[in-house]
């Protein structure tokens, strides 16, 4: 075994080996093969975490734009207290 979660190939059935992905053109080498395992690797843990946050059924409060709209102000006693704190 090569690390302790993955298995050699030789260990791997048929099902666990399917290609993953297929260089259709150029000559890489190791470590450009290795950078694009990494992208892409990260680009698809990065769209399961939207997925889940998607099923979730909330949307994230970073891109609600109603939340960052303050309420209006009001003249009277605290009303320049009351413009800085949340509310």
């Amino acid at each position: 075994m090569s690390s302790a979660d993955t298995p050699d190939a030789e260990d791997q059935t048929p099902d666990q080996r399917r290609t993953l992905f297929r260089l259709v053109r150029g000559e890489p080498d190791d470590a450009e093969v290795a950078a694009l395992t990494a992208v892409l690797a990260t680009a698809a843990s990065a769209s399961a975490a939207v997925a889940t946050v998607a099923d979730e059924g909330g949307r994230s409060v970073w891109v609600d734009r109603a939340a960052m709209m303050r309420p209006p102000m009001h003249p009277g006693p605290g009303a320049w207290r009351d413009s800085t704190w949340p509310g």
